[in-house]
């Protein structure tokens, strides 16, 4: 597990990712019999938790000899994996080329090309609408970047199948939550992307205490993992619930349960997370918020339960999450 102190000099950026705060969200719990414990994973450098399988999943492949110098670096994004592989890619000397629908915010895009990267975006599929990405979507930006990827002879940082996502938060989130908790998480939920943080998440707590209960969160109407009908997959929580049932990450990973949050609810969660607790987030942290909710409030009524606020609201400027 790698640690840093905060009151030392860091070589570079990608040495201060990880070992963000963890807040405890009483004043939304007030009157609710249990606890929220919230990692803020906006306090990374890229303001998101994707830094971290960035990080990973570079280390990875450097030891790995599958990247060599000055090799392109290709992947596809919603925005938050491309920022931490700029970051990285930068720091680390390598050129980085990021995949992107036109469905996402914009300033994702503006923020990975101030940071180095080319930003390469790809065209909604005829169906979607701006602000909410589908399936469909991410099948099309999967489509460009596995082009690019062999025009350019680059290393692809596949976060949907390379295990240093997984890793990044078997060996990093998860013991920093259980160390930062003094061992009292009792439940954990998460919004679902490519399943790299539930399932690196999951397998450590389990690791420490089989009864913790883990539940995936997915968007009302995209339930795909949970096995059920697809009806709405044009959501407007982005960066997840692409209507992908089958996720690398989750592969023979216990699941205690399935929950479904909306639209509505991952936005005013995520509003009621800066007016009540002073956490500027976005949609997935909301969602997140929004399930802790439902959990304290049916099965696990009393219990601590642990999420994540995955990015940062500034991230969503543009989009109807901030009228």
């Amino acid at each position: 597990m790698k640690s840093h102190r905060s009151d030392s000099v860091l070589s570079t950026a990608s040495d201060a990712i990880g070992w963000t705060p963890l807040v405890a969200l009483d004043r939304i719990c007030a009157g609710i019999d249990g606890r929220i414990l919230a990692k803020l994973e906006m306090l990374n450098p890229g303001y998101s938790k994707k830094d971290r399988p960035a990080l990973q999943i570079i280390l990875d492949a450097e030891e790995r000899g599958d990247l060599q110098s000055g090799q392109v670096v290709v992947e596809l994004t919603s925005g938050n994996m491309g920022t931490g592989l700029a970051i990285v890619c930068a720091t680390r000397g390598y050129p980085f080329v990021a995949v992107m629908s036109k469905g996402n915010s914009p300033e994702r895009a503006r923020m990975m090309r101030a940071l180095g990267a080319e930003v390469i975006l790809v065209d909604q599929a005829p169906s979607s609408r701006m602000g909410e990405v589908s399936g469909e979507d991410l099948r099309l930006v999967e489509a460009e970047a596995q082009r690019i990827t062999s025009e350019r002879v680059a290393f692809r940082a596949d976060q949907f199948a390379l295990h240093g996502n997984f890793r990044s938060h078997y060996l990093g989130t998860g013991p920093e939550i259980w160390q930062q908790s003094d061992g009292t998480v009792e439940v954990f939920c998460d919004f679902v992307g490519s399943g790299g943080t539930y399932g690196g998440c999951t397998k450590f707590f389990k690791e420490q205490d089989a009864n913790i209960q883990c539940y995936v969160v997915e968007p009302e109407g995209a339930a795909a993992v949970a096995g059920r009908e697809v009806t709405c997959p044009d959501h407007p929580i982005q960066g997840g619930g692409y209507s992908m049932s089958e996720l690398e990450h989750l592969r023979e990973m216990p699941v205690d349960g399935f929950l479904e949050v909306t639209g509505d609810e991952a936005r005013e969660s995520t509003r009621r997370l800066a007016r009540e607790e002073g956490l500027f987030a976005g949609f997935s942290s909301g969602a997140n918020l929004a399930a802790a909710l439902q959990l304290l409030q049916g099965p696990e009524r009393g219990k601590t339960i642990a999420i994540l606020l995955c990015d940062s609201g500034l991230k969503y400027l543009s989009t109807d999450l901030w009228p």
